[in-house]
């Protein structure tokens, strides 16, 4: 295995020595398997696209529908 070395509070340490003694295994053993259940959950989640994002923004303004379909709208746009 590949050696990790990290730095973290000092309350989190002693929680993770307090339950890595009473599961009875190393400290080492606690934290690959909750990074191993953290990554697997993380793949679980959907990614968030631009549009779920601002879809509570549909409707919230008043004007023009389309933009995009209305040449007015475009004159002189990127200029």
């Amino acid at each position: 295995m590949k050696p990790v070395s990290l730095k973290m509070p000092q309350h989190l340490a002693r929680e993770i020595s307090e339950v890595a003694r009473r599961r009875g295994v190393s400290r080492s053993a606690l934290i690959r398997e909750a990074l191993e259940a953290f990554l697997r959950a993380e793949k679980s989640v959907p990614p968030v696209s631009a549009l779920s994002r601002a879809i509570d923004l549909a409707g919230a303004f008043s004007g023009p529908e389309d933009l995009s379909a209305n040449p007015d709208y475009l004159r002189g746009f990127g200029q």
